[in-house]
């Protein structure tokens, strides 16, 4: 008897402590396992009235330094390194319970979400995984020239990313420039998730003055000043940079609501991009379909095997 593509939520709860990169503030994370088609719900638990913020294309409301999720004023910000990992592991259902506005940022990487979604166990359910199959391409892009940036879905029988970065920057301009990296490998934990946010100090400085980045520092991001990078243990990856850039779509397309079949390919994109992409691709119906796998052996590769721990 062939066995379906299942949905996944967690095994048993877990719980992280840490601080938002941007407010400074002490935050506590509680990872919660969630009934089949549930999806993934943050929620406010510090709040009078508890606010449950459903993930979607639609709830995304700011992304000019992180992607923000909002229902009413209920506010959770800097949510796609966690997302990230979720789409990494193929988490489909899961409560995130959070005691403030914004995500932890643990280690500025999605490594440590990665660790304790592992540590919680992934759990297989009765429900069949629904993918957005990606069959007509769409695209954004901005600006003309030098300032050119856009992003793209084709159709692909998979899930594959491809980046570019371009920062004229010597210690950015070193490193590799581009990557692409596809989820059939089986390799997301390994290649990808431990890629750090980065920053520029003549930024950090600029935004501390606005009360941004107030947790932000070496321990979790890759700082540099104009010449180089002053984290003393170097980078983790030669091409850490676009990396991130990889992990931060994989996070922001994930908040789509379901895994997408589909090839993302972007130059210089951020997370406004990859919202007015998602949200590009809803407007035009005729460019993607809803598809679920009876036979698990019919999927991609690299979609059926749960995500070894590393």
């Amino acid at each position: 008897m062939s066995k379906m593509l299942a949905q996944r939520t967690l095994k048993s709860l877990t719980k992280a402590v840490g601080v938002g990169l941007h407010s400074g503030q002490r935050v506590e994370l509680t990872l919660r396992p969630a009934a089949p088609d549930t999806g993934i719900v943050f929620r406010r638990v510090d709040l009078p009235q508890p606010v449950d913020i459903a993930i979607s294309a639609q709830s995304v409301t700011d992304t000019r330094l992180a992607s923000t999720i909002s229902s009413g004023s209920a506010k959770v910000h800097t949510v796609e390194h966690l997302m990230s990992a979720c789409a990494g592991l193929g988490i489909d259902n899961l409560y995130v319970d959070i005691t403030a506005e914004e995500v932890p940022i643990l280690d500025g990487s999605a490594s440590s979400f990665v660790f304790l979604l592992q540590s919680a166990g992934i759990e297989l359910q009765a429900a069949p995984k629904r993918f957005i199959r990606v069959i007509k391409p769409v695209e954004v892009r901005e600006g003309e020239g030098a300032s050119t940036k856009w992003a793209r879905l084709s159709p692909y029988e998979g899930y594959k990313l491809s980046f570019e970065i371009d920062f004229d920057h010597p210690a950015v301009d070193s490193t590799g420039q581009r990557v692409e990296f596809d989820m059939g490998s089986g390799a997301y934990s390994r290649d990808i998730a431990r890629a750090r946010t980065f920053g520029f100090t003549k930024d950090v400085e600029m935004m501390r003055a606005n009360g941004l980045a107030l947790g932000g520092g070496l321990d979790n991001a890759i700082v540099m000043d104009d010449y180089k990078v002053l984290n003393s243990d170097g980078l983790r990856y030669n091409d850490e940079f676009v990396k991130h850039k990889i992990l931060d779509a994989m996070g922001d397309l994930y908040l789509l609501g379901k895994p997408l079949l589909a090839a993302y390919s972007a130059f210089r994109s951020g997370h406004a991009m990859n919202n007015k992409l998602l949200r590009e691709l809803l407007a035009h119906k005729d460019a993607y379909e809803v598809v679920t796998f009876e036979d698990e052996k019919k999927a991609p590769r690299g979609f059926a095997t749960l995500a070894r721990a590393w």
